[in-house]
């Protein structure tokens, strides 16, 4: 994971690389129609692994926004804000791709 230079809490960013290739090999699967049930199976609760460390990185970021906030550092409320939204965003289109994986997994059982 990478640091984010200009935060000086110096907390870790979300793993946005690794969300990227995670949402990349759904979409695949999903595209897949004989991809084998334990694959779909492993990449959900992959994808679900990961969708709860993007809500413990929002909630860190949002109780972080609200710490900047009483101090009254607008720049970095401002950062921290943007910050939230991205994870938001990621956090958004993983849960949708888990969705229709899930979908997808529910009819390989048949």
């Amino acid at each position: 994971m990478e640091q984010h230079p200009s935060c000086p809490d110096n907390h870790v960013r979300p793993m946005t690389e690794q969300i990227r290739t995670l949402t990349a090999e759904i979409r695949a699967l999903i595209e897949e129609p004989t991809a084998p049930l334990s694959v779909l199976e492993d990449t959900l609760t992959t994808g679900y692994a990961h969708a709860l460390e993007l809500e413990r990185e929002r909630g860190r970021l949002e109780r972080r926004l609200g710490e900047v906030a009483a101090e009254g550092d607008g720049e970095q409320a401002q950062e921290l804000a943007e910050r939230v939204s991205h994870t938001d965003e990621h956090l958004a289109r993983l849960r949708a791709l888990l969705r229709t994986l899930r979908a997808h997994a529910s009819d390989a059982r048949g």
